[in-house]
């Protein structure tokens, strides 16, 4: 039993993640064309016909804009809290809605996708473990601090999509104006490297086999600093940055459950911030 997982485009320009078996697959997010959806799945040499639904984290444009023309085209059903959906502001027109709540399962053929609830200024922002049987795939993104839910979730990850948006020293002294500043990194904006890496070293489960560092800034990160940064500490996992530009290769995820390290101990909202 397997997973296959890939990263479409990841970055504040676009947000889009593949993740499916041999017969169904989900997209969480769609921020990026229709067309440049399909151009990348070909190339991937993977199939829009096993996407069987798209889950939104939060209505962000760089996460959403693709939905509409993409679920009608496809006929795919759209998973998406009240909130969200009253704030994406997009037409919906002649898409299957589908709501879900905080820690339900939905099913999606052998897929099973759960949401649970996460620090980012939005109406009602979610993050996503999908999984089969005993195989689990996190979606880790736009995350102002590592509340508890993602911790506890992170831990049960055989793969993440983590993001390291920002590096401190860049943001602090580049371009950005002050409250841009200080949405990124308030608490409900985005993960520095240094949380990201102090969430990956303390809770990484021994068997998390690839990990792929997501929404990295364009200013304000450099990919080959995080990349070193993490493979320093990865002990076995394989560190992947997804690119704000093009796909990710295909990677396949098997493995089966092991109880996760540091059980019951968690990162304060303070210790996240700092």
């Amino acid at each position: 039993m397997h997973l296959q997982i890939t990263s479409l485009n990841s970055g504040s320009n676009g947000n889009c993640y593949y993740i499916g078996n041999d017969r169904e697959a989900v997209l969480v997010d769609a921020g990026i064309s229709c067309r440049e959806t399909e151009r990348r799945m070909k190339r991937l040499g993977l199939h829009m016909s096993k996407v069987k639904a798209i889950f939104v984290s939060h209505e962000h444009s760089d996460h959403i804009k693709g939905i509409p023309v993409l679920a009608r085209k496809y006929n795919l059903p759209v998973y998406i809290t009240p909130g969200t959906l009253y704030n994406c502001r997009l037409d919906f027109t002649g898409v299957q809605v589908q709501h879900f709540e905080a820690f339900e399962v939905m099913k999606v053929g052998q897929l099973e996708v759960k949401a649970f609830p996460k620090f980012h200024d939005a109406r009602d922002p979610h993050s996503f473990i999908v999984s089969q049987q005993s195989i689990n795939v996190g979606v880790f993104t736009d995350i102002g601090a590592p509340c508890n839910h993602v911790i506890e979730h992170f831990q049960l990850c055989h793969a993440a999509f983590l993001e390291a948006n920002y590096d401190e020293g860049l943001l602090e002294k580049g371009h950005y104006p002050y409250y841009l500043k200080n949405r990124i990194r308030g608490g409900r904006g985005h993960l520095s490297n240094r949380q990201a890496l102090n969430l990956f070293t303390a809770y990484k489960p021994d068997f998390m086999s690839h990990v792929l560092l997501s929404h990295l800034s364009k200013d304000n990160n450099n990919p080959q600093l995080v990349k070193e940064l993490f493979s320093l500490h990865a002990d076995g996992t394989e560190v992947i940055v997804a690119s704000r530009f093009e796909e990710t290769p295909v990677y396949t995820i098997s493995g089966e459950a092991v109880r996760p390290k540091n059980i019951g101990k968690q990162i304060s909202l303070f210790d996240a911030l700092v």
